[in-house]
């Protein structure tokens, strides 16, 4: 193994409380929204990409109106997160720290364009990881995406490290083997290795 791909949310960290602020200030601003969003809300949607999330939070709403809230939503919370960060889940920095000695890391996530670079803004881990990619940039799916860091950084034999169903089958699509976050927001019955906590990456590795 040369190298190791991670998902970010319910992975490395829990940014739900931030999000959550964020998004809830957008939506108490606007007159087409009835409700704010909860936690329970969130963790239900952890693994999609933006249009499936939009869809669920925001149904009523018309294409046109959805991305207007999100984009609304997602430029406060890339702010909140540049200020604020998220919940690193235990001993993250350190695991980080030592298997980058021996490792080549990178992380592919689910997220809009600019949420990578709010979280290694806030937290300083772009000195850990050698690449990033997430269909906000490139409009492909996560198994896709996988396989462009791949095919970037010329990997040879790289597993990914996830915690949701949708981490799982980009994994599948990827052919490579998929470590699962037991801890995170995800349940998943098909694994190659589980592990129950993040420090955990050091006794697999």
């Amino acid at each position: 193994m040369d190298s190791i791909i991670f998902d970010l949310d319910g992975t490395i960290w829990d940014p739900i409380d931030i999000v959550l602020s964020a998004w809830n200030g957008v939506i108490r601003k606007s007159n087409q929204i009835n409700r704010e969003l909860t936690r329970k809300d969130f963790e239900g949607t952890m693994g999609l990409q933006m249009d499936e999330i939009s869809r669920r939070f925001f149904p009523a709403l018309n294409d046109q109106e959805r991305q207007k809230i999100i984009k609304d939503c997602c430029e406060v919370e890339h702010s909140f997160i540049e200020k604020n960060g998220g919940v690193l889940f235990p001993n993250v920095e350190n695991v980080l720290k030592e298997l980058s000695q021996k490792y080549k890391l990178y992380i592919v996530s689910n997220c809009q364009d600019g949420y990578i670079e709010a979280f290694y803004k806030f937290h300083r881990f772009d000195q850990y990881f050698l690449d990033f990619e997430n269909p906000g940039r490139t409009g492909l799916s996560k198994g896709e995406n996988i396989n462009l860091i791949i095919q970037r950084n010329n990997l040879s034999n790289p597993v990914y490290v996830g915690d949701t169903k949708g981490d799982l089958e980009a994994a599948r699509f990827a052919n490579i083997p998929f470590i699962y976050a037991e801890y995170g927001f995800g349940q998943v019955s098909q694994y190659d290795i589980k592990i129950e906590s993040f420090e955990e990456l050091l006794r697999v590795f």
